[in-house]
């Protein structure tokens, strides 16, 4: 594609894929759910020809890089510290982060953790306080089924095995289709059985302009390769790194300049009190949040389905450091 350069680096203990393409100060992509450095195919070539090195890897356990069988491989730590190592791998001090949905998570971790490394931060689709808000008395996962139910994708994610054996049920062409191209709003509920025939049902018979067969295909061919089983720890850990990060309760980001986009029919921002969060008390947690970007009628995958707005957004504001 348009003479990205891929690779391979060795980073924590694991074998990780990059995509990267351009010269000049580095921009990090990190992906989400259930996403690859494809996610960012718009941005890697708009950020490059805009005079920067553009950077995206594969998660670990996501595409082209390794995937280790232990779901507690898959903690804030683990993560946080695969991309250290990666920044460490370019040879730079520091770099620009964009982050999408879990890589969000990832990148503002990053920024409580290492802010020496993070130049300015772009952060989409999900704020600070969405997973990382703590209640010393309440596990995440419980609260999570407190608030939506025991069909909350959170609450169903959690047994090895069985989120997967579903998937595969319905055909993991259906569930990229479906999870990709979504409007549903607020909090995705999977009914049991079938991978949840509601959110199911919810799925365009045709693709949005946004995404084309081509890049669907190219999704569906690295998750078949894979399975959904990487991605799907993340969410195993959530009660775990409850506990590890224990210690960093209440503190915020304060040695980062962040900026945060995200669509007004967006899963994250349409789910109760996420919306009066990010409008309120998101600015108390991250005193250097400059700007929220709301963008009409865009939903969860802003990066594709807005990506020259949302490339936009990115240099205008990285332009600034």
């Amino acid at each position: 594609m348009e003479n990205i350069v891929h690779r391979t680096v060795e980073v924590n203990g694991i074998k990780m894929h990059v995509a990267e393409k351009g010269e000049g100060p580095v921009v990090l992509f990190l992906h989400g759910f259930p996403e690859l450095w494809y996610s960012w195919r718009h941005q890697i070539l708009a950020l490059s020809y805009l005079g920067y090195r553009a950077v995206a890897p594969d998660l670990r356990g996501y595409g082209d890089t390794e995937a280790p069988p232990s779901i507690t491989s898959y903690t804030a730590f683990h993560l946080v510290g695969d991309v250290v190592a990666l920044i460490d791998s370019l040879g730079v001090d520091k770099v620009f982060l964009v982050a999408h949905d879990w890589g969000a998570l990832i990148g503002w971790l990053l920024c409580m953790f290492r802010p020496d490394r993070i130049k300015a931060y772009v952060c989409l689709s999900v704020p600070f306080g969405t997973y990382l808000a703590r209640d010393p008395k309440v596990k995440p996962v419980d609260a999570f089924r407190a608030a939506y139910g025991d069909d909350c994708y959170i609450s169903r994610f959690q047994e090895p095995g069985k989120m997967e054996a579903e998937m595969d049920q319905v055909g993991i062409h259906n569930v990229l289709k479906n999870l990709l191209t979504t409007r549903q709003t607020g909090a995705p509920i999977l009914p049991k059985g079938e991978y949840g025939t509601q959110f199911i049902s919810n799925t365009p018979d045709t693709l949005p302009s946004w995404l084309s067969e081509e890049d669907l295909a190219y999704f569906v061919t690295k998750f078949q390769k894979t399975g959904m089983t990487g991605g799907l720890n993340y969410y195993r850990n959530f009660n775990l790194n409850w506990e590890l990060l224990a210690p960093w309760t209440g503190v915020g980001i304060s040695n980062v300049p962040v900026k945060f986009i995200t669509g007004d029919v967006d899963m994250v921002y349409t789910c109760p009190g996420v919306k009066e969060y990010v409008h309120g008390d998101f600015k108390k947690d991250v005193p250097t949040l400059e700007e929220v970007v709301v963008q009409e009628g865009v939903g969860h995958f802003n990066n594709q389905e807005a990506a020259e707005d949302v490339s936009n957004h990115i240099y205008n504001f990285i332009k600034k450091y």
